[in-house]
């Protein structure tokens, strides 16, 4: 059997055009890693960001192998691994912020950092769930603790983080009100938002109000602006708090809470995923498949912020 295989590697940082098909060693599991075949890699803003070496540059080097969302199959096992074993199909987000190597036919992770396929998911479905889904539930769940009747604001509410975010909340018991473009509003009323306003042309800060939660998923001036919407004691969770200077001074002057907000690998928030698609309360939706060797056509698609749901990337094997 070859010992090397594709991956799309960054040799120098910068845009798609950067993005290059190579042929490189496999890597193998260390103990407690378990070496994934990849069937199909998620795409997701970070990658871009990556690619460029804009966020979190401390925790990569060159040459860089981008994506974090895997799913496949199990082809070895690391010494110490009892959770998973060859054939199980997995899927995660292994490593983050750490690279992991997505854009590859095969990668290496913690066992720990992914969780067995649920039923009723293909594998490129299961490639675009982990980091928007871990996010939408870390925010929700682990940090804003959402409970039935609040008022819940998701921003951005179509993208991959969104569009999951809205589900989740509403699965909690939450009133949701998601921005969008006129075109997706359709769209977030199928997946449960009651209701749904056009950022375009609406000053989201002041036709909101007596909001619970936030998940702001937009950095600058409008994270600072969406403060405005909560009731005392709300709580923004930004996803874009680094990008957003004065958020804790002004959450503190309003008598509200804010906080930055950055994705973990997560099993059991794999697991409390998975059980949402079992149960028929969360649905990914991919907006684009493409090949793998179309790594940068993704990225320039991606990187114009108008895709509804996810883009994922298939290899063939």
């Amino acid at each position: 059997m070859t010992t090397t295989m594709r991956a799309i590697r960054v040799d120098q940082w910068g845009g798609p055009e950067r993005l290059r098909l190579v042929e490189v060693d496999r890597p193998e599991p260390l103990p407690t890693e378990v070496q994934v075949r990849v069937h199909a890699a998620g795409v997701n803003p970070i990658d871009w960001y990556a690619s460029r070496n804009i966020a979190y540059p401390q925790t990569r080097t060159l040459p860089f192998i981008p994506g974090w969302d895997v799913a496949g199959v199990v082809s070895e096992v690391g010494y110490g691994v009892t959770t998973l074993a060859p054939g199980d199909a997995v899927f995660g987000m292994p490593r983050f912020p750490h690279p992991a190597g997505g854009y590859a036919e095969y990668v290496t992770a913690p066992a720990r950092h992914l969780c067995r396929i649920p039923a009723g998911l293909d594998f490129t479905e299961a490639a675009a769930l982990p980091l928007a889904g871990l996010s939408a539930w870390q925010m929700l769940v682990d940090t804003a603790d959402v409970r039935p009747g609040q008022r819940v604001l998701v921003t951005g509410a179509a993208g991959g983080v969104g569009h999951l975010a809205v589900q989740i909340a509403k699965a909690r018991g939450a009133y949701v009100i998601g921005t969008a473009s006129a075109g997706k509003h359709d769209f977030l009323r199928e997946l449960g938002a009651d209701e749904v306003i056009d950022y375009t042309t609406a000053d989201v800060a002041t036709a909101v109000h007596d909001i619970d939660v936030v998940i702001q998923m937009f950095g600058g001036p409008t994270g600072t602006a969406d403060l405005r919407t909560l009731r005392p004691g709300g709580i923004l969770v930004s996803a874009q708090g680094a990008w957003t200077p004065g958020l804790a001074e002004e959450a503190a002057r309003l008598g509200v809470r804010a906080t930055d907000f950055l994705v973990e690998p997560d099993q059991a928030g794999l697991r409390a995923l998975a059980a949402m698609v079992e149960q028929g309360t969360l649905r990914v939706h991919v907006h684009t498949v493409l090949p793998l060797t179309q790594a940068a056509s993704a990225h320039e698609v991606g990187s114009q912020s108008r895709t509804v749901g996810k883009t994922v990337l298939l290899l063939d094997h």
